[in-house]
């Protein structure tokens, strides 16, 4: 529920301030941009280590694969090991979008079997609005001892989705579901029957998530299994967060629209309806 997925910026001051704190990671990233790690060094929470999400979130691009990828095991853990990431040990994650790419790391890990691991809702505006304090320059964390153990949350693959018996979620912007835009992928458009969820739309102005009842307005037209794509398989992570804090499960297509429509023979749908 809820509390199992995002801890509010008062909790994570307050669990910093424990002899035993959570690991904090910074997991700013935004298409386009390539700036994340300088804005990371000019100011971030305190003890967070940075993320890169392109190297450590995602294995390199191919088109069976998708533009991100699912990390190899053993570099996801030793990546992990160098955040500082302990075996039973909680984990915060957050970015400046509303989490809409730190949710990449919140699945990564929860998909890796850690138990305990958080987005913090607002991410690093809501720290700030609330009065607490950043610091500069980079953190090296004290190596970690997690092991990775794949497949605590549920993937599907392209065959999969094709024939998928419930509701299928694209988590892509309007304009891009409908075909209108195309800014990256090969192919404009959306997987026939997938019905158009924009991540955005999980969160209020000020980047937190809706309250739950909100949610369950937003989702209550699921039928059957859930699942959920988006252009790579980043805000789609996002998507599957928002149900989980009302008790919905879905699986993440991971290569999302950006394998699908490297594919030319997986039919793509246009216009505003399945």
């Amino acid at each position: 529920m809820r509390t199992d997925v995002l801890v509010t910026v008062e909790e994570l001051a307050t669990a910093l301030a424990d002899d035993e704190p959570p690991a904090v990671l910074d997991v700013r990233w935004a298409l386009g941009r390539t700036d994340a790690h300088e804005r990371y060094l000019a100011g971030h929470l305190p003890g967070a280590v940075y993320v890169d999400l392109e190297t450590e979130l995602a294995a390199p691009p191919d088109p069976a694969g998708g533009r991100h990828p699912l990390p190899d095991v053993a570099d996801l853990e030793a990546a992990a090991r160098r955040w500082g990431l302990r075996e039973g040990a909680p984990v915060v994650v957050y970015d400046d979008l509303g989490g809409t790419s730190a949710a990449r790391a919140w699945w990564l890990l929860r998909w890796a079997g850690v138990g305990e691991v958080r987005l913090l809702d607002g991410g690093l505006d809501a720290w700030t609005a609330a009065g607490f304090s950043l610091e500069a320059g980079d953190v090296a964390a004290e190596p970690g001892d997690l092991v990775v153990r794949p497949g605590a949350l549920p993937t599907v693959t392209a065959d999969e989705v094709a024939a998928w018996p419930g509701t299928l979620l694209d988590a892509r912007a309007a304009e891009r579901y409908a075909g209108l835009v195309e800014p990256v992928d090969p192919r404009a458009g959306h997987i026939p029957g997938a019905r158009s969820a924009p991540t955005w739309g999980n969160l209020d102005g000020s980047g937190r998530f809706l309250p739950d009842e909100a949610l369950r307005v937003r989702f209550a037209a699921l039928t059957g299994p859930v699942a959920v794509y988006c252009g790579s398989g980043v805000t789609a992570a996002h998507e599957i967060a928002a149900l989980a804090a009302i008790g919905v499960d879905a699986a993440l297509y991971p290569g999302s629209w950006s394998a699908w429509s490297s594919d030319p023979s997986r039919p793509a749908a246009t216009g505003s309806t399945p």
